[in-house]
């Protein structure tokens, strides 16, 4: 799920916020032996430091910016033992501080959409940034993907990992209260990538964090993914209207192209010629986990590339999965393969509470209130 315009890195100059490229970076701090090595990827204009981490375990290559807590690459082997970057992302700062795709990065306050950019809490009316069409998207329009994060990297037995903070004022983007929140990415020793969320705040409000990498698991720039087989545990999904806001009807995906409950290939049915499907131009759509929410990370999806071997595994506790084809991405964009990305190069699999939550008083609650912590996990494993 991305803004529908196109990026143009120039607007990062006119924004006042174009930054400084240095290519593959420049070495300022590292450490071996397994740990996490830090590296300068580049400025912002007002000179504030970028930084990249990459992180190596089992097998799993990792690399995170400072600047929205991106992942700017993730590799993994395929049934060869070959690695190969399976996310989309660019290789240069100024195109992620221009972009408006979202790639890798660390979504909050509140990720998916909140109609109108609106929502009443304790009988009190909030107005957020509006950054797509009427509607709030991710946060708003200088959502926690625009932020620089505090970054510690960390060893803890045969894991490693990052720790990433940082603090939303009270009033930022219109949302009420000063919101602490803190995000761990760890590889283990299966190769496997674990996101913790936290936060706390001091006034009522809301939350909803998620991480908004695209995978393309034969590679990032070798094409579409219509012929990834995915698999989600969803016997429901939340139709939208013509904003991309849930309807609030949980309709059944039985009978519908939205049925992946036994797996299929991304594109058997992606032109199908559902409403909602010519609507959002593809999929973009939340799926209703039928677990629900629950106290620790369970299996909720598979995605499969034939080609390479490469499988991805989703564990979560949270009761809803965004499913996202690239509906957007138009050629426009150049990865960190030198490719250009082109509609369904890529997709996305955001585990969340449901989009517009906050407006609708019979889904699972995003309300976070003083003296609660925010906390909730997702797994990504990986295989062939």
């Amino acid at each position: 799920m991305e803004l529908n315009r196109r990026t143009v890195i120039a607007g990062a100059a006119a924004a006042g916020i174009a930054a400084t490229t240095l290519g593959t970076g420049t070495a300022e701090a590292s450490s071996g032996g397994g740990r996490p090595v830090k590296e300068l990827f580049g400025k912002l204009a007002d000179g504030t430091k970028v930084y990249r981490w990459s992180l190596e375990n089992g097998g799993t290559r990792l690399k995170v910016l400072s600047y929205g807590g991106i992942i700017q690459s993730l590799e993994i082997p395929d049934r060869h033992g070959r690695h190969v970057n399976v996310s989309l992302g660019y290789d240069n700062l100024a195109a992620y501080v221009a972009g408006t795709t979202f790639f890798g990065a660390t979504i909050g306050r509140y990720g998916n959409r909140i109609a109108k950019g609106q929502f009443t809490l304790d009988g009190k009316k909030y107005q957020l940034s509006v950054n797509d069409g009427v509607n709030s998207l991710h946060g708003g329009a200088k959502g926690f993907n625009t932020k620089v994060w505090d970054v510690e990297g960390f060893t803890s037995g045969s894991d490693v990992g990052l720790h990433l903070y940082y603090t939303s004022v009270d009033g930022e983007m219109g949302y009420p209260g000063t919101l602490k929140t803190k995000v761990t990415f760890t590889l283990n020793r299966r190769g496997e990538w674990r996101i913790d969320y936290e936060a706390t705040t001091d006034k009522p409000t809301v939350v909803n964090l998620t991480n908004h990498t695209y995978w393309n698991l034969a590679g990032e720039g070798s094409g579409t993914i219509e012929d990834h087989e995915l698999t989600i545990a969803a016997s429901r999904y939340t139709p939208t209207d013509t904003g991309l806001i849930p309807t609030g009807e949980l309709a059944k995906v039985s009978g519908t192209p939205f049925d992946f409950r036994k797996g299929k290939p991304v594109g058997r049915d992606i032109r199908a010629g559902h409403p909602q499907q010519v609507q959002a131009k593809g999929f973009d759509h939340n799926w209703v986990l039928d677990k629900g929410v629950t106290a620790r990370p369970e299996h909720i999806a598979t995605l499969r590339d034939p080609r390479s071997g490469r499988t991805l595994k989703i564990a979560t506790d949270q009761p809803g999965l965004q499913f996202y084809s690239g509906n957007f991405l138009d050629g426009t964009l150049v990865g960190t393969s030198g490719r250009t990305y082109r509609q369904g190069d890529g997709l996305c699999l955001e585990t969340q509470h449901f989009p517009d939550s906050p407006n609708e008083p019979s889904w699972p609650s995003t309300v976070l209130r003083p003296g609660q912590t925010y906390r909730t996990t997702t797994v990504h494993s990986f295989g062939v």
